[in-house]
């Protein structure tokens, strides 16, 4: 009798990961800022209360994406994600329809329980469970939908605001969403894990020793967790810093157009270092890896410091975009190396409660300061032999 072997539809789910990350961070990541120019300058509300609403929006997604295991293992992926995509669709309606500045916060609350459900640990969960070697490769790929978010949301959402207002902006984009992302959650996420993914992973889960899943008490003490969730954290403080002042460092040398341009360099080279660490990477320390990520951002950030006329600021935005995509998608693969299966989701998902919050202080001294403690603090130990790669 011939055994079938199930057809392995991974990839599919790595394209269908991505173009989720490219709605959601459209939308859950970029909207918020077009959202803060476009209130201010419609209601002339204060920039104070509009940036108030938006840090409600991630501080309130940062607590519930410590849920979203339980969410997953209850409901499942395609469930959460459908019912993510629901969510920033209202909040995206909702951002777009306020009359009253209270309305904003309402708002607020929904959009971010949509960017929890879509966002990097929903990204990693749909992911990781097909991927073993290739797991830096496929993340890096489904990441890369951040970053062309970013270059296709922001002047998207610009074009259609200025032409139809941002109500009916919101409403052309919230079907796009939609259209996009129902069939793709129905048709790649909906089957359970063991009819898509590798037959050697699905043997392994079979012959696995069951053993004891580490409690959240258990994981916030744990030293490996610390040191991921405190670099990392620096690191994202140092870059939304760093972002938010960095037109203001560039227009004078290349004006507002140049400057536009080259922070798009910057996104460009940040989708080109995430793909070059997730081929390149392997079996290699990945905590050696994200220490060089950030001995990289912080050369560029010294550049743009210090740095004087257009080739000096360009190699820095060279730089610094180089890693910018790899302090999403390495703490995934860091986690996959010392952590147990069924503690990874666990740790992706309790690390925002600490790196969200952090990547809101936008401070002037942030970029200078956080990222060279982040090189030079970060816990280089190769971990134990009994966490090494299963495959």
């Amino acid at each position: 009798m011939q055994i079938q072997v199930p057809r392995f539809s991974g990839w599919k789910v790595v394209w269908a990961a991505f173009l989720v990350a490219v709605f959601s961070w459209g939308v859950g990541f970029y909207g918020p800022s077009i959202f803060l120019q476009t209130l201010h300058a419609d209601h002339g509300w204060a920039i104070s209360t509009v940036s108030s609403a938006i840090t409600a929006h991630f501080l309130f997604s940062a607590v519930l994406v410590t849920r979203l295991p339980e969410a997953h293992r209850r409901f499942g992926v395609a469930r959460v994600t459908q019912a993510g995509v629901a969510l920033s669709v209202l909040g995206m309606l909702a951002w777009a329809n306020v009359r009253e500045s209270w309305q904003l916060f309402p708002a607020a609350l929904l959009s971010g329980a949509g960017w929890a459900a879509t966002s990097g640990a929903a990204i990693n969960a749909m992911v990781a469970p097909w991927f073993e070697k290739d797991r830096p490769k496929a993340l890096s790929l489904a990441f890369n939908g951040a970053s062309i978010g970013g270059l296709v949301f922001t002047p998207l959402w610009a074009v259609l605001i200025a032409q139809f207002g941002f109500p009916m902006a919101a409403a052309i984009l919230g079907a796009a969403m939609t259209a996009a992302l129902g069939p793709v959650t129905v048709r790649l996420l909906r089957p359970p894990p063991e009819a898509l993914r590798s037959v050697s992973d699905a043997a392994r889960d079979r012959h696995a020793a069951p053993k004891s899943v580490m409690s959240r008490a258990d994981l916030l003490r744990d030293q490996r967790f610390v040191t991921i969730s405190a670099a990392f954290a620096l690191g994202l403080f140092a870059q939304v810093g760093l972002f938010a002042h960095l037109v203001t460092r560039l227009a004078p040398e290349f004006g507002a157009n140049g400057a536009a341009t080259a922070i798009s360099l910057t996104t460009v080279c940040a989708v080109v270092g995430r793909t070059a660490l997730g081929w390149l990477l392997e079996n290699r320390d990945r905590r050696k890896a994200a220490s060089v990520n950030f001995a990289v951002q912080a050369c560029g950030t010294a550049l743009l410091m210090w740095g004087s006329g257009g080739p000096a600021l360009l190699g820095g935005c060279v730089l610094f975009g180089l890693g910018v995509g790899n302090l999403i998608s390495l703490p995934p693969l860091i986690a996959q190396r010392e952590f147990d299966p069924d503690e990874v989701g666990m740790v992706v998902a309790l690390k925002p409660r600490s790196t969200k919050p952090c990547s809101r202080l936008r401070r002037p001294f942030s970029a200078r300061y956080a990222i060279s403690k982040a090189a030079t603090r970060f816990h280089l130990e190769s971990p134990p032999a009994s966490r090494l790669p299963r495959r």
